[in-house]
């Protein structure tokens, strides 16, 4: 779970101090991440950047939101490899991207 390097007290602020909220709103990014992380999968085997930078872009904002850090950093370095047309980032970060999404299912 470190490696998520969540902002708990962060994300709390950011749901108005509601405890109810934050868990709604995560309930909701895992979601969201998973599908996103389809996208990213589906582009890697379609060679697409535009379908990785998409999905990436999603992830680091929803997680940036939420004070998840480690799924933020992530994200971003898959979002601006496939921006410049890449794949290789997403390639090695996929499985780094998989194993988060684990750890957040444990928050």
């Amino acid at each position: 779970m470190n490696a998520l390097k969540w902002d708990k007290e962060f994300a709390l602020e950011q749901a108005a101090d509601d405890a109810e909220l934050l868990e709604e709103l995560l309930e909701i990014f895992k979601e969201s991440f998973l599908s996103d992380l389809q996208l990213i999968e589906e582009g890697l085997a379609e060679g697409s950047a535009v379908k990785i930078m998409g999905a990436a872009h999603s992830i680091k904002g929803a997680a940036a939101s939420l004070g998840i850090l480690g799924i933020h950093e992530t994200a971003l370095q898959v979002e601006e490899d496939s921006r410049a047309g890449g794949v290789d980032v997403a390639r090695e970060k996929v499985e780094v991207l998989q194993s988060l999404l684990t750890d957040l299912q444990t928050v």
